[in-house]
């Protein structure tokens, strides 16, 4: 007898679609699909070349440091005045200014003294702009403790100011009140300080109405050296 073919395992189980193989082409060449991993290579490439620029575009920003709103300037004591400070405190001198540039940081100080005519009661006025070019303050503004240089009094509990730049606080010491003001990747910082020429004799100072007009003061000194 002529005995049937063996029948191998796999191709008893397969399918007739399975059988016939891929359809054939005209001219007699097989359709070939595109690799689905050619498609999955393409997106993981394209996805690469995408998060490659946005790292070149963030490490470029850094670079470029936090965008600044401010101004540098090298005569603060005429950028600022202190018309509302002075005249709550009797009068200011002529102020002192200074500063410094670097690379990571632009700074501006003034430095003036000042009194009622015929009044124990001597004040001093500082003012200090900072502008960050390198690193966002925004982290660090407020952290750090108030330096009481002169211990002569107790530092006060900070208190927030609303409506003025970013953040703003007023801390400080007693009888030094410090008003500083976050804003547009610059500090600004107005101190004031006092204390009398009579021993034993308490100063009589307006707190709240100094305070007002250092707020004022505030407000003038960052309009002056916004960009415009």
């Amino acid at each position: 007898m002529i005995s049937e073919p063996e029948l191998d395992g796999n191709w008893a189980g397969a399918s007739p679609a399975e059988l016939a193989g891929p359809p054939a082409r005209p001219g007699g060449r097989e359709a070939r699909g595109r690799a689905p991993w050619l498609w999955a290579l393409g997106g993981a490439l394209l996805a690469s070349a995408v998060w490659a620029g946005v790292l070149v575009v963030q490490e470029r920003d850094a670079a470029a440091g936090p965008p600044l709103a401010y101004r540098h300037s090298e005569q603060l004591c005429g950028e600022v005045p202190l018309k509302a400070v002075g005249a709550a405190m009797g009068g200011l001198g002529v102020g002192m200014p200074s500063h410094g540039e670097g690379p990571a940081l632009d700074w501006s100080h003034c430095f003036s003294i000042g009194g009622k005519e015929g009044s124990p009661l001597t004040y001093d006025a500082q003012v200090m702009v900072e502008l960050h070019k390198k690193t966002d303050p925004e982290a660090e503004f407020g952290a750090g403790p108030d330096l009481n240089v002169n211990l002569r009094s107790a530092s006060v509990v900070p208190e927030q100011v609303p409506g003025l730049g970013e953040r703003a606080v007023f801390s400080g010491q007693e009888a030094g009140p410090r008003l500083q003001v976050l804003d547009g990747g610059a500090v600004f910082t107005i101190r004031i300080m006092w204390w009398s020429g009579q021993d034993g004799k308490e100063p009589d100072v307006d707190e709240t109405a100094l305070k007002a007009a250092m707020v004022e003061d505030m407000r003038v000194l960052m309009d002056r050296l916004r960009r415009k």
